[in-house]
């Protein structure tokens, strides 16, 4: 079902989650601005250019460009002013533990001038992840006043994104739930004028405070979901004889975790969380379970479970590592080629990925480095930058070639189907490092290759 007469909507900032949420809405028949400072950013919008990679977002972006459903704008007052939602969608980056809230506090500041100039009701919605207590006050606060106005006089929500990175044009589109926090019911009403008949999915009216609560609390379930996993993969190497992999697909097979609907198992995504690997990373889970960690703590509780699930994810990658030590004796001079540098498969996005802590550790224990992703090599060269101990490529052969040991950090498809033929032919070594455990051991070992993979002595 399509609007007839679409909302007027401001996005507040053109990164991952903005630019997504605004190109989706635009689709669904609203009228978009796009802001952003950086005046390259929005030619670039405006000329069918995607800044960011994301699967289904260029041909989306053409569509209402050309549509003229979406525009992009470095003018945020003018956009306000005639519009009549502004969603905040700036970075929320870590600072200190926490999170930095200053582009917050900047783009609501800039809003709230505007208001101050203009009579007709208009609703402020944060969708950047932010810790509870922020919409209700430093964003209220702020937006009272520059504006002038009570709340009340304006809209006030936060509504959270829960979209996955490779994945996020389809989970915009058919989400799950809609969650709206609002400040009164006003607010809440005006919100939801911008999902009601457009989207199958139940909408969650919540106050302000649990709706930035739902967000920490979905992301760091699941992160405690792999964390949990790659403990007991630990548990699996330290007896021996044990395969994590046997252990968690018999696990998950309870009805509780994978019910049978008219005989047929539903196998929710979620178990896939239930899964050993070298660790979770990406622009959400290390930062949200960190912030949220920090957010507790200063509220005067420690969340001893929640600091584990981060304490676990960075030995992850250094145990790893350590077998694999141990198999080579050293790293010194040795060739070692990292299948994968994005944090998971379909995207470009390297923050916070397990490659970092893998190919840093592995550069100071004077190995040489071949690093390999169809994608993300640019934006990693941007972190570990191109010397003659680190060479980037996009073909996997030339990182096989002589290579003592290969590392599989990214499951990305063209890595799972590398014949076990090529590792032996073009390795000096074919000792194969599953690192996701999505290769195909008996096929490797029968071809005369090792293997050594988490969760697996």
């Amino acid at each position: 079902m399509e609007l007839l007469h679409g909302v007027k909507i401001t996005i507040v900032g053109t990164g991952y989650v903005g630019l997504v949420t605004g190109v989706c809405l635009a689709a669904k028949g609203h009228q978009v601005t796009c802001v952003d400072k950086n005046l390259d950013i929005v030619e670039r919008i405006n000329q069918l250019q995607t800044p960011i990679y994301e699967p289904g977002l260029p041909e989306l972006l053409r569509q209402v460009v050309v549509s003229g459903s979406l525009v992009a704008t470095n003018d945020l007052r003018s956009s306000v002013l005639t519009s009549e939602v502004s969603i905040i969608t700036v970075g929320t980056p870590s600072g200190d533990g926490g999170i930095d809230l200053s582009y917050i506090e900047d783009s609501a500041r800039e809003i709230g001038t505007a208001l101050r100039d203009k009579s007709d009701y208009h609703i402020v919605c944060v969708k950047s992840t932010v810790v509870p207590t922020t919409t209700d006050t430093l964003v209220k606060n702020v937006l009272k006043a520059t504006s002038g106005k009570d709340p009340g006089e304006f809209g006030l929500a936060m509504n959270p994104e829960f979209l996955r990175e490779g994945k996020a044009v389809e989970d915009f589109m058919y989400p799950d739930r809609i969650v709206i926090g609002a400040l009164d019911n006003k607010s809440f009403a005006g919100m939801s004028k911008v999902y009601e008949g457009l989207f199958d999915a139940p909408i969650i009216k919540v106050n302000l405070r649990t709706a930035e609560m739902i967000k920490y609390t979905a992301n760091a379930l699941l992160a405690t979901l792999i964390s949990y996993s790659n403990e007991v993969a630990s548990i699996c190497e330290t007896t021996g004889g044990i395969d994590i992999k046997e252990v968690m697909t018999a696990v998950t097979l309870d009805k509780r975790f994978n019910p049978k609907i008219e005989g047929l198992l539903v196998n929710p995504e979620a178990n896939q969380y239930l899964q050993a690997g070298c660790g979770f990373g990406g622009s959400c889970f290390p930062k949200d379970v960190m912030a949220l960690v920090s957010f507790s703590t200063a509220k005067g509780y420690r969340p001893r479970i929640i600091e584990s699930t981060l304490r676990i994810n960075v030995e992850q990658p250094q145990r790893l590592l350590g077998r694999l030590e141990q198999l080579l004796g050293t790293f010194a001079n040795k060739k070692i080629a990292v299948l994968g540098l994005a944090f998971k498969p379909e995207t470009d996005d390297v923050r916070e990925s397990p490659s970092i802590a893998i190919i840093t550790s592995l550069l100071e224990k004077k190995a040489k480095v071949f690093a390999v992703d169809p994608v993300a090599a640019a934006n990693m060269k941007a972190i570990i930058p191109p010397s003659d101990s680190i060479i980037y490529t996009t073909d996997y052969r030339i990182a096989l070639h002589d290579a003592d040991a290969v590392i599989l950090v990214t499951s990305w498809s063209q890595f799972i189907k590398i014949p076990p033929e090529e590792y032996l032919c073009l390795m000096k070594n074919p000792l194969v490092v599953d690192g996701r455990r999505v290769l195909d051991k008996a096929s490797l070992e029968m071809a005369g290759c090792s293997y050594l993979g988490v969760g697996l002595v």
